[in-house]
């Protein structure tokens, strides 16, 4: 059986990179569908202006934009930047995990032990990837992923070397009690509504799962720094933060289906609204804004996927589990 040693540096390189391409386009489908609720496989791809299927060559990732100018073939709709972005970072995550996860496994390492060490945390990075940006336009962060991603963690702790079967278990309810217990119980408690939604508490539990309760702090901590450094430079640069496009049509969305209740049924309806983050609109000031937390904890998680190893080596035995 051939072993991962047998294969060019090259070759390794060239594969990674286009999958990563491939499945960073498909990624593109998630971040469109999964909020609005869509299937993801059917239909194919579509123009988002006159709504004709795109043609394979017209799919091809990065390429196909720069080729068209970024404007589709039918119609000559502008196509987001978004998308060749997206696709590109599809093809730098299948890169980093070459070079951080799978090259580091002994040459003699089989290769499907080889490629399924890629398939796992490809499919982690990638699917964070979409977390985020779909977290940046609505600000949810979708079960399929945090609970899905979560799973696959747990299922997999006994073939990975990040953790144990048992810090997994308990680094995932120390994930979820990290984001839970402040901002969503006691802060409730306060203001009687919830500071943070469970999404970020669900994505801590994925980190938990995969990295054990080291990762988990890891992910707050870090994204904490890292969200609170871009949220001053993003104030200083433009004066204030603005809350995504998609959230403040949602909260008009909910308030015309409030006017448009009666009776019991609307003092019921604006209970339960009353719970959503996004039913208020956010408050002036800097302390106040509304931010979505998920990215920045996405970005730690890929720091510790990517970097785990070197921070236990430099950090010793508190990042064991």
């Amino acid at each position: 059986m051939p072993v991962l040693g047998d294969f060019p540096y090259a070759f390794l390189v060239t594969l990674a990179v286009t999958l990563g391409l491939f499945f960073g386009s498909f990624l593109n489908v998630v971040i469109h569908r999964v909020p609005r609720d869509e299937s993801v496989v059917f239909p194919g791809s579509r123009c988002p202006g006159c709504g004709k299927p795109i043609a394979a060559w017209d799919n091809l990732p990065v390429v196909s934009w720069l080729f068209l100018r970024g404007r589709a073939r039918c119609c000559k709709t502008p196509i987001s930047a978004r998308y060749p972005l997206i696709e590109a970072l599809g093809g730098g995550a299948g890169w980093a995990v070459l070079e951080t996860r799978v090259l580091a496994l002994s040459p003699e390492s089989a290769w499907t032990v080889a490629l399924g060490t890629f398939a796992l945390y490809l499919a982690l990075v990638l699917g964070l990837i979409a977390a985020a940006f779909i977290d940046l336009e609505h600000m949810i962060l979708p079960d399929a992923i945090t609970l899905g991603g979560a799973a696959l963690g747990l299922a997999t702790a006994v073939w990975r070397d990040d953790v144990t079967l048992g810090g997994a278990a308990i680094g995932s309810a120390i994930g979820f009690l990290l984001v839970w217990v402040p901002f969503d119980l006691l802060y409730r408690l306060v203001r009687g509504h919830p500071g943070m939604g469970l999404g970020d508490a669900k994505l801590m539990l994925l980190a938990g799962a995969w990295f054990g309760w080291p990762g988990a702090v890891f992910a707050l901590l870090a994204g904490s720094v890292q969200g609170t450094v871009a949220t001053v430079a993003v104030y200083v640069a433009r004066g204030r933060i603005d809350e995504p496009e998609a959230v403040t049509r949602e909260r008009e969305e909910m308030l015309a289906e409030l006017d448009a209740a009666e009776g019991d049924e609307k003092e019921r309806l604006r209970a339960e609204l009353e719970q959503d983050p996004i039913f208020n609109p956010p408050e002036e000031g800097l302390g106040r804004a509304r931010v979505p937390f998920g990215p920045f904890l996405v970005l730690a998680i890929v720091e510790y996927a990517l970097f785990g190893a070197w921070l236990r080596e430099a950090f010793g035995t508190w990042f064991v589990v």
